[in-house]
């Protein structure tokens, strides 16, 4: 099949972490089919490090519709700067209002996006599109990326898949993930925990974290940390206190890429799903994922060397408030013992 020249392409996603990094797959897919091509990426602030030095991304432009960018007057001069890098076409990887008036307003020729991304549900946005793709699978049964993907071979007409790249991981992020696995106690085995996810339901109890630790700790020679936003560190804090054993708390004190270069130094990474266990993925560090009230089959990390852990609830996915579902079933049913069998098929020969 012949495909169509394009020299000059932008890419939005203005979504959270994990996704704009599930996202980089289908830009690492797009540079494979225009690889003369310059790809220029749109984030949102939280995500621009994670893109930025990527070798798939040649440019990053950060629009904070949440904040600066949000007047009225802010999105037009946007809009103008979008007009003035004269691109031949965007892509939405998000199907949002925000990003779809932009590139209309900055008159790119050719605008593309899905006729859905995020539920088996069309939208009007899709009018902004000069080029709607379907999505030719259930995307709730889908892993995310292959969704993405989906968009890039609808338009191009391409084939094949790409995993998720992060940006550079340099010297200095390095530095820092030394600086802080020196603070904690020698030991024959670092395990990592992120124990809070972007919203309550995905949340492992904390009771289970700190028991979970403290038989670990029983077996294994090892020194526990837990990693997360600056806004989990008191969340931290409470697993912290119901725990007999010491565990470091690191919330807040990385970056995305001094996260990515801690995560290379580690035997284990135990997490709920977020934005952390796509990163702790891309790296290829041994991973237990624990799921509750999302997918695993939408979301499981691209990794194997990665476990994942769910009670596959019929009920599963949902987005109903923490508090109309205080049976919990979903992580209720994940054992702590259940971890530790995980645990010891991925530490091999590390017991004391």
């Amino acid at each position: 099949m012949t495909v169509q020249e394009y020299h000059n392409i932008l890419v939005h996603s203005l979504v959270n972490l994990g996704d704009v990094l599930l996202t980089t797959s289908a830009v690492a897919l797009l540079k494979k089919t225009y690889p003369q091509a310059k790809i220029t990426m749109m984030v949102r602030p939280m995500a621009a490090e994670i893109v930025e030095n990527n070798p798939v991304i040649d440019e990053v432009m950060i629009y904070d519709y949440q904040g600066q960018h949000k007047p009225i007057g802010k999105m037009l001069a946007f809009a103008n700067k979008l007009r003035a890098k004269k691109f031949d076409v965007s892509i939405s990887f998000d199907r949002k209002l925000r990003p779809a008036l932009l590139c209309f307003l900055a008159g790119i020729p050719v605008r593309v996006g899905p006729d859905k991304v995020f539920a088996d549900k069309t939208s009007w946005m899709t009018k902004l599109y000069t080029q709607t793709i379907t999505i030719p699978h259930n995307i709730i049964n889908t892993h995310q990326a292959e969704t993405y993907q989906a968009i890039v071979r609808g338009f191009t007409g391409c084939q094949g898949s790409m995993p998720p790249v992060i940006g550079t991981i340099k010297a200095e992020h390095k530095q820092t993930a030394k600086s802080l696995l020196a603070t904690l106690p020698m030991s024959k085995v670092r395990i990592g925990l992120c124990v809070k996810g972007t919203f309550a339901l995905k949340n492992w109890p904390q009771e289970r974290f700190a028991q979970m630790v403290d038989k670990l700790a029983q077996q294994y020679d090892a020194n526990f940390f837990i990693i997360g936003a600056p806004e989990d560190k008191s969340y931290a804090t409470e697993v912290i206190a119901k725990a007999n054993t010491p565990i470091a708390n690191f919330c807040g004190q990385t970056t995305l890429l001094d996260l990515a270069a801690l995560l290379e130094r580690i035997d284990l990474f135990i997490t709920v799903d977020t934005g952390a266990a796509h990163l702790g993925a891309a790296i290829g560090v041994p991973m237990i994922v624990i799921y509750g009230c999302t997918s695993p089959k939408r979301w499981h990390p691209i990794n194997n060397r990665a476990v994942v852990l769910s009670t596959n609830e019929s009920c599963c996915p949902c987005n109903i408030p923490e508090n109309a579902c205080p049976e919990h079933r979903c992580m209720q049913g994940i054992s702590v013992s259940w971890v530790i069998d995980e645990v010891k098929k991925l530490i091999v020969g590390q017991e004391e």
